[in-house]
């Protein structure tokens, strides 16, 4: 993160909305919101094509499945979080390396941008955020129950009722963690390409924030082009992540989900696969990528685009309308934002670019929420798959200097 965002971070109110987002290399800050759409169900997909012009960032949540595929509800909805929330802000800088490029059609907010940046004394590499002091987490489901589920599923694949099902667990803690030294402490010690800050008012009665360290790409548009790059397969190790048949396996499956669902809104013929399980280095992990690319139909909008893809295929598994309802049977909580797909778009040039919500913390309501899941396949070991679950925990929790997930109690 460029340390003159940090610092502009730093010198915000702290309940002021404020969106810090990646595009490609470049970190995008944004300021002064003027217009704010919460949504849901079906009424969440209408309202996308119904946006203004102009440059928005939020989230759409897991959850928004429910308006897409035939799930039996069972779970309760205790933070009452929107299907879709975004922002449409004023303005935003545009910050790569040394360059600064300011946007936005409104003068006063891009002025006031201007003098927060210039203003303000950019924080040295070598000052540390706080550690965010979070204590002992709960989790919704504790080893013996995730493991049951895992066997539950494998019990569905030999079925053949489905083929890959993404099994997760919500960690919670009864304190709101403050979301920029969070921010800024994942992306010091956790950096990922998809990194994001969003404080908003994330219910009608509530400023929250999301806070996500995602590797993944969900979606990246620009007029009738469109982009996804599911993850499967993560290891410390590159020569073990290519030897695995089995996370070769998950990827190829996974990448036949997104060329289905890019197929239903893309010209026939379009869809091709320019990467399949490429390597792919993060800090300290490595990851199986591939890269499906499609060409829009010209009759497809953005609510159209959202439908046929959401929740994103990677999180939820195949054939996604009965994975759905085996995740809605299997986990006791909703996963709101986690799973879902934030980011931003600009509604004016129709770009935009998503990333699946893993990796992410929810602070609301005086709590923070923090999920983790695994892909489960025939040939899933049950306590192989928790222990992955809390190794992607630990990892996070060390970047923001919180308790490890060992001490995790049920």
């Amino acid at each position: 993160m460029p340390p003159v965002i940090a610092a502009a971070l730093e010198a915000l109110p702290r309940d002021e909305p404020v969106a810090v987002v990646r595009d490609r290399a470049a970190t995008i800050l944004a300021v002064e919101p003027v217009e704010v759409v919460r949504a849901r169900g079906k009424d969440a997909l209408a309202a996308l094509d119904r946006l203004t012009p102009g440059w928005w960032a939020g989230f759409l949540a897991y959850d928004l499945g429910r308006a897409i595929e035939p799930v039996r509800p069972r779970l309760p909805d205790p933070l009452g979080l929107p299907d879709v929330l975004l922002v449409r802000f004023a303005s935003q800088a545009r910050v790569h390396d040394t360059t600064m490029q300011l946007s936005g059609n409104e003068r006063g907010a891009r002025a006031r941008l201007r003098r927060l940046l210039s203003g303000t004394a950019a924080l040295g590499p070598g000052l540390e955020p706080d550690p965010v002091e979070l204590g002992r987490p709960h989790s919704s489901l504790d080893r013996d129950a995730f493991e049951a589920g895992v066997r539950a599923i494998v019990g569905l694949l030999e079925a053949g009722e489905c083929y890959q099902v993404n099994l997760t667990r919500q960690l919670s803690w009864p304190l709101a963690a403050d979301a920029i030294p969070l921010y800024r402490r994942l992306m010091r010690h956790s950096p990922a390409p998809h990194g994001a800050l969003l404080r908003l008012p994330l219910t009608d009665a509530d400023t929250g924030a999301v806070v996500s360290a995602s590797p993944e790409r969900f979606l990246h548009w620009e007029q009738r082009t469109v982009e996804t790059r599911p993850i499967k397969g993560t290891a410390t190790d590159v020569d073990v992540l290519r030897a695995s048949a089995k996370d070769r396996a998950e990827n190829v499956m996974i990448v036949d989900l997104a060329r289905n669902d890019l197929g239903r809104v893309c010209d026939a013929g379009s869809v091709t696969v320019d990467e399949l399980c490429g390597a792919e280095p993060h800090p300290g992990l490595w990851h199986l990528v591939s890269t499906v690319r499609g060409r829009r139909r010209a009759d497809v909008g953005l609510g159209a685009l959202l439908r046929a893809t959401m929740p994103p295929a990677s999180v939820t598994g195949a054939p996604k309308p009965r994975v759905l309802q085996v995740i809605e049977d299997l986990e006791p909580v909703r996963r709101g934002v986690y799973c879902g797909a934030l980011g931003w778009l600009d509604t004016e040039h129709d770009r935009g670019d998503l990333a699946v919500a893993i990796r992410t913390f929810t602070v609301l309501d005086g709590a923070t929420f923090l999920g983790v899941g695994a892909g489960i396949v025939a040939d899933s070991i049950p306590s192989a798959e928790w222990d992955e679950t809390e190794l992607k925990a630990a990892r996070l929790l060390r970047a923001a200097g919180a308790l490890a997930p060992a001490l995790v109690r049920a």
